[in-house]
């Protein structure tokens, strides 16, 4: 029988849990349940899985796109949203900066590094 368990956050390193928590809670709009300076988490009102993010001093931000002999990127997160120009425009005023990896035209997603440069991407549904 294999034991019950179920993912309760993905965990992101940097050197301030407190602020790239609340760059996910305005881009987000989920709670802050746990507020620490080494640990800070947030999560759905609705109990599903959350973010968390633990402090680590030394993090190095990945680079995207992927060069050679660079920090790679070990996972990103896929935000889906209603409106990509509106997304974009709060994830840019909450500190997140553009990446390239997609054409300029693509209508439909957008990759960006949060403020501990960490890879995510804003996307819409296709119809």
């Amino acid at each position: 029988m294999t034991p019950s368990a179920r993912l309760a956050a993905t965990v992101l390193g940097t050197p301030d849990p407190q602020g790239l928590a609340r760059f996910y809670q305005r881009l987000l709009g989920w709670p802050i349940r746990e507020d620490d300076p080494q640990w800070t988490t947030l999560r759905p009102a609705d109990g599903g899985p959350g973010l968390s993010f633990q402090r680590e001093e030394e993090h190095v931000p990945p680079v995207w796109p992927p060069e050679p002999g660079a920090q790679q990127m070990q996972l990103h997160l896929d935000i889906l949203v209603e409106d990509l120009e509106a997304a974009s425009a709060l994830a840019e005023g909450g500190g997140a900066r553009r990446l390239g990896g997609h054409t300029d035209d693509d209508e439909d997603v957008r990759v960006f590094a949060d403020p501990a440069g960490h890879p995510f991407c804003l996307f819409v549904r296709l119809r």
